[in-house]
């Protein structure tokens, strides 16, 4: 009997699918960038796919508003240099030539000034820090370690390790109060509120790899893909096929029988219908886990309230600028000094963003004008030569659960990407409490735990041969 012919997919990140296998049907809830990685991902092992997005528009947390030239990401995102899955995968899609790297300008908002913080001269220059604190920072930055006076590049290699261990402790003994009073705690409560001191030194210690990728004589390299993160989503989607998508599709319900999944229960304008799947994906927030399958997660998420500003003219010459005054938001982001302005329409677009822990927050519980003229108040109060009537429009998104606050212990929150034996067989998650957005929620993390589901998946099923070696991750 001759063996069975095979064809190259590769999506499947593991090279050769055999012809004539079966073709199992795997839902998908959730229509972001994990769930339809984790769709793409799984067509290429072979499988059949159905996409549920309960909203009207696919995308979730990196949905995008239109502009007068590219449209713009809801939320701000770039990449970082150590981010290679979302590169591989943008590649496979033929988008490769439009993944730029660019320099992203950093600054430290204090006491009224400005203070440039991306080259050696820029950071000797900063007066908040002493000589010493810039030097225990500097070292820090670096991954050396000088406790004990000998320094050693082993501490700090596996972030994890201090995943109990408590920020503020961390920094005091790894560095100096200084660093700590006057650089690192106002960045953490911008970030985490009055949560900061519940933070884990993980978290810290990822966080500095990730903003440590810097040319010193120029500044921060990150990543954006000409026309916006939107073209990214809209070439998976296409790779999947609009068919195989559905929004405005909400799962009510997942059944299972004999310890199995077995079908799920979508609800849309039309009406309610059932769907038969032999697995499926929950690539969403942990609320709708809880709701589908009674599993209990234990990560506790902050929310965000994120308006983009479009203006006649620039604020800074900064792209990253925190902020260490009592100010209404942590960070000023100022899009087009990373992306040039001409790539929109030359209006310049800048962020202002603001963590929040608690939905009693009076923010949060403005509208969107009371949140607009909060942050024009803001910017004022900080830049007194701001003109209000150079500002043409704005737009505000808000969501109650943009990131996990990363507290001590947090590994053992993370949820498991294979659920069979807490929920049933064929259950699998990829959503934001997966173990992939640890110890930072990403679009690189989101496509990682979409893969590492389809590939157990695909394992589970047996119906992929053997592993071989692959330019695209599957997270673990």
């Amino acid at each position: 009997m001759a063996a069975a012919s095979s064809t190259a997919d590769p999506r499947n990140g593991k090279g050769f699918r055999p012809a004539g296998t079966s073709r199992a049907m795997i839902g998908v809830v959730g229509g972001g960038i994990a769930g339809l990685a984790a769709a793409y991902r799984l067509q290429g092992h072979g499988h059949e796919v159905q996409v549920f997005e309960a909203s009207d528009r696919i995308g979730g947390l990196a949905a995008t508003y239109e502009t007068a030239g590219d449209p713009i990401e809801r939320f701000y995102h770039h990449l970082s240099k150590s981010e290679r899955t979302i590169v591989d995968l943008a590649d496979d899609l033929g988008l490769g030539d439009a993944l730029e790297w660019r320099v992203g300008r950093n600054a430290y908002y204090v006491d009224g000034v400005v203070h440039p913080l991306d080259t050696w001269s820029q950071i000797l220059a900063y007066p908040h820090l002493s000589v010493y604190d810039k030097f225990r920072l500097g070292l820090l930055v670096l991954g050396v370690d000088l406790r004990g006076g000998v320094p050693t590049r082993d501490t700090y290699a596996d972030f994890r390790d201090f995943d109990d261990e408590p920020i503020e402790e961390f920094v005091l003994e790894h560095t100096t109060r200084g660093v700590l009073e006057h650089f690192f705690e106002p960045l953490l409560e911008a970030k985490f509120g009055d949560r900061w001191r519940d933070v884990s030194a993980a978290w810290l210690l990822a966080r500095v790899r990730f903003r440590g990728e810097r040319d010193l004589r120029r500044g921060e390299i990150l990543g954006y893909l000409e026309g916006g993160f939107g073209t990214l989503l809209e070439a998976l989607l296409a790779a999947v096929g609009p068919e195989n998508v559905t929004t405005g599709a909400r799962v009510t319900d997942l059944a299972t029988a004999d310890g199995a999944v077995e079908s799920l229960t979508v609800d849309t304008a039309d009406g309610t219908t059932t769907h038969d799947v032999d697995a499926v994906v929950v690539a969403t927030m942990p609320t709708v886990l809880e709701a589908l399958t009674d599993y209990t997660c234990d990560v506790e998420f902050q929310g965000t309230v994120c308006s983009v500003i479009a203006m006649d003219e620039s604020l800074t010459d900064t792209y990253w600028l925190n902020v260490a005054e009592d100010a209404p938001f942590g960070a000023l982001i100022e899009h087009t000094n990373f992306v040039p302005a001409e790539r929109y329409g030359g209006e310049h677009l800048l962020y202002a963003v603001k963590y929040v822990q608690d939905e009693t927050d009076p923010l949060w519980q403005r509208d969107d004008a009371g949140v607009e003229d909060v942050w024009l108040d803001g910017i004022e109060d900080l830049f007194p030569d701001f003109d209000r009537d150079a500002v043409s429009w704005i737009r505000t998104a808000r969501n109650p659960r943009t990131a996990p606050v990363y507290e001590r212990g947090y590994l053992d929150l993370v949820i498991p990407y294979d659920l069979g034996e807490a929920v049933a067989e064929g259950v699998y998650y990829a959503g934001m409490a997966s173990r992939a957005q640890y110890p930072e929620r990403s679009l690189n993390g989101g496509i990682e735990a979409g893969f590492a589901c389809a590939d157990r998946i695909a394992d589970a099923s047996e119906t992929v041969e053997p592993a071989v070696p692959s330019g695209t991750g599957s997270g673990s």
